[in-house]
């Protein structure tokens, strides 16, 4: 017997001001807006009024039949803090939204009808009791958080605000919630280990249950084992000969093999990657190496960091969020790293990975803030860091395991650390280590890195700017207002954070300003960018390369072209580097709602211009520009698991369209990065630009224009563009040069091809793909002339 829990709960507020349904799984922000109660959180400045919404408890109630008493309650994604009663007796006092929680029912619950309410308890209050009763502070960061003290609570630090998110601080219930029969059978964790020798893979595996004393038995590729449960324990192995292995994506399939738990009356299923996974942190020259290594083969990692899919865990799905994750494929990614500020992700989310080939980078849930090392708060992270590791694990995805964001460089972000290092450190090291035992103790081959950015374990330096080891958080050209071009002055060996941001489109923006705010300058503008002087940090760059726009949507336009230069820059250099560099993930893929922000993908999962470049600059077989002192470089890049023979063309370009031929060279890639062909600067004119194209003979190709000086330096001449329709599916041709030629849809949905260049003559045909299949788009049409000259 299973009794499921979701459904219409009874909310209200402390006060009994507020009453409403609650569609359980949901978070109370979403109910109450479904009621009509509140205004759209998201819409204008709506935000500031419904801070009043964390700072009291709420009451979700409901009823429940019984044919049997002795049960059990099981809930998961219970946030935050929360007390549990069945019947009006106490049963469970929660803190920790990443764990589950099996609570026996015997004694309390009823043959018949039933009672549940669960209390959510105000984080804003119960954060500050935690605080106060520590023995010294521990500061949270207050431009990220402007609702204090989260860091004193096991729940996504993003809910109290962020540098790209909405600050509500949500509760609810976003999990399991069900009422089982207690003395069932079942299987409670199960732990894959996998061993690679001579063409055969041994799977160790380790099943504990619950309710069940006889044989386990395993069932994976036609085999079945057998093996007794002693304490609760069972130990079983299984050898495959010449496995079908797994691979990431762009290096080969993602075949998955079914492995079948069977104690009793109990079953349990997983769906089983077999690869080999190895970080290599290898010290040379430069300091210490940092790649990863999947059945001996070295992967250049190729990705983006991913936020939750949205502020309000209400309205995430897995519908939505496979959709984001397929988008970072279609781009040619090959890594997600799931942050330290949000959650560990649903089973969904990692199954997802595991068939699309994406690796996972998988922070433990602590970022940029200080926190408690006290006994009772580590053993809550002790529990929560066993459960995440124990239900993640057999994931042939998982890459790594990182115990934090940025808490090292946090060390050094407030007054009372700086001033008291040596506490803090020893405060920070406390924490750290009981994270990384009890992940060793749960998954002893875990592989495991102790923070983000990290030189490397013991090595406390400063990974913003040293670049020689480890893993790199590259924010100078963004936070520090340098040039695109000083991405090529540093050589990580990984960069997992790097970035630059860009309004949202104008879809989204719909979704939040009327007309009237749609401005820069406009409060409403200003309030959908969390981040200090973003805005104006995004128009000065644009005075260092652009003209100026001429109209609002044109700025929006061109905020996104100026993104796609920055990353494009960072990521072909530092591909450019490759063995030295061996990974880039940029900050960041996705939004939690409609904001100024560095996400390549908008809020509902519309492609930014980011994105479509992203799809080319990282595409397995690349042929990029590398400026040398006084000279270009051409240089080529291939990331397939096979040589390529590539030939690449190049010629002057002129500012009306007009070419001449420079080179050209051929050259087997083989997996290092490889000179082409070099072009003196000096034979240039001073209005000429570098167009290029290549090919390989195994059917790869590509073009590029790099132009040495900002593009405002040069005279671009009306580009004649024109546009034909056919239903969904639309050919633009230019007449003269065309630079990033985008072509926009008044409704969502996705474009097969964006952000292009047209040289005179060229067509390009593109397909729209409109998220709701009824709706009948307008377009309208873009491209660098017409956005920016008069």
């Amino acid at each position: 017997m299973s009794i499921d829990l979701a459904g219409a709960w009874s909310l209200s507020d402390d006060s009994g001001t507020y009453r409403c349904t609650m569609q359980m799984p949901t978070d109370g922000i979403s109910a109450l807006y479904a009621a009509g109660l509140i205004a759209d959180p998201y819409w204008g400045r709506n935000e500031y009024d419904l801070r009043w919404i964390c700072e009291r408890d709420w009451h979700a109630v409901r009823e429940f039949d019984l044919d049997s008493a002795d049960v059990d309650l099981v809930l998961s994604e219970l946030d935050c803090v929360a007390t549990v009663r069945v019947n009006d007796q106490l049963v469970l006092e929660a803190e920790n939204a990443f764990r589950t929680y099996r609570v026996a029912l015997a004694g309390v619950a009823q043959v018949g009808r039933n009672r549940i309410s669960v209390t959510f308890h105000s984080p804003v209050v119960a954060g500050a009791a935690k605080q106060a009763a520590l023995p010294f502070e521990v500061p949270h960061h207050p431009d990220n958080c402007p609702i204090p003290n989260g860091n004193m609570l096991r729940k996504p630090a993003c809910d109290f605000g962020w540098d790209w998110n909405i600050a509500l601080a949500p509760f609810g219930i976003y999990g399991t919630m069900q009422v089982e029969q207690a003395q069932a059978a079942r299987v409670d964790s199960i732990m894959v280990a996998q061993d690679h020798q001579d063409g055969a893979v041994s799977l160790d595996v380790t099943v504990i249950t619950s309710r069940h004393n006889g044989d386990v038995t395993a069932m994976i590729a036609g085999q079945s084992v057998t093996a007794p449960s002693t304490d609760s324990i069972a130990r079983l192995r299984v050898t495959i000969q010449n496995p079908d292995l797994w691979w990431p994506a762009g290096q080969g399939d993602q075949p998955l093999y079914d492995l079948t738990i069977t104690a009793g009356s109990a079953t349990a299923q997983r769906r089983i990657g077999l690869r080999q996974m190895e970080l290599v942190t290898t010290p040379d020259d430069a300091g210490l190496g940092f790649k990863f290594r999947v059945n001996g083969r070295d992967i250049f990692c190729k990705g983006a960091n991913w936020i939750p899919a949205d502020a309000l865990p209400g309205q995430i799905s897995d519908a939505k969020t496979r959709d984001l994750l397929q988008s970072a494929v279609d781009a040619n990614m090959n890594m997600i790293r799931v942050w330290g500020g949000g959650r560990y992700e649903r089973d969904s989310f990692y199954d997802a990975c595991d068939e699309l080939g994406l690796l996972v980078w998988q922070d433990f849930m602590f970022a940029c803030n200080l926190y408690p090392s006290t006994p009772a708060f580590l053993a809550e992270v002790t529990a929560e860091v066993a459960e995440n590791v124990t239900r993640i694990q057999h994931h042939a995805c998982l890459a790594l395991w990182c115990g934090d964001n940025e808490l090292i460089g946090a060390l050094n972000w407030y007054e009372v650390s700086r001033k008291d290092r040596d506490r803090y450190l020893v405060n920070y090291d406390r924490l750290n280590r009981a994270i990384e035992t009890a992940l060793k103790a749960t998954d002893p081959d875990a592989i495991w890195w102790p923070s983000s950015p990290s030189p490397g374990p013991m090595n406390f330096g400063d990974a913003w700017h040293d670049d020689g080891s480890g893993d790199m958080h590259f924010w100078s050209v963004w936070h520090e207002g340098r040039d695109f071009d000083h991405y090529r002055d540093i050589a990580p060996r990984f960069c997992s954070e790097f970035g630059f941001q860009s309004y949202p489109s104008m879809n989204a923006i719909n979704r939040f300003a009327g007309p009237q705010d749609q401005n820069i300058a406009a409060p409403v503008l200003e309030s959908h960018q969390k981040n200090a002087g973003g805005n104006a940090r995004i128009a000065e760059t644009m005075f260092r390369y652009f003209r100026w726009p001429k109209h609002f949507d044109d700025f929006v336009y061109l905020s996104q072209i100026q993104q796609g230069l920055a990353i494009k820059t960072a990521v072909t250099h530092w591909r450019s580097l490759k063995p030295h560099c061996m990974g880039t993930l940029i900050w960041q893929l996705n939004d939690t709602w409609p904001v100024c922000s560095w996400a390549s993908l908008d809020h509902g999962g519309d492609w930014k211009l980011l994105h479509h470049m992203a799809r080319d600059f990282y595409a397995p077989v690349l042929v990029t520009a590398v400026p040398v002192g006084d000279r270009l470089v051409l240089r080529g890049i291939n990331d397939m698991p096979m040589p390529q023979v590539v030939q690449v063309t190049a010629q002057a370009l002129r500012a009306d369209g007009s070419l001449r031929d420079i080179g050209m060279a051929g050259v087997t890639l083989h997996a290092d990065a490889v000179d082409m062909l070099d072009i003196p600067l000096a034979d240039l004119a001073p209005d000429e630009m570098i167009a290029f194209r290549w090919k390989s003979a195994q059917g790869a190709t590509g073009a590029d224009i790099h132009a040495p000086k900002p593009f405002k330096s040069y005279d671009l001449q009306p580009a004649g563009l024109s546009i034909q329709v056919d239903g969904l599916s639309v050919t633009v041709t230019a007449q003269t040069l065309a630079l990033f030629v985008a072509v926009e849809a008044d409704v969502p949905g996705r474009w097969s091809a964006n952000a292009f260049h047209l040289l005179p003559g060229d067509a390009r045909n593109l397909t729209f793909t409109p998220a709701d299949p009824g709706q009948s788009p307008n377009f309208t049409l873009r491209d660098l002339h017409s956005a920016t000259y008069a």
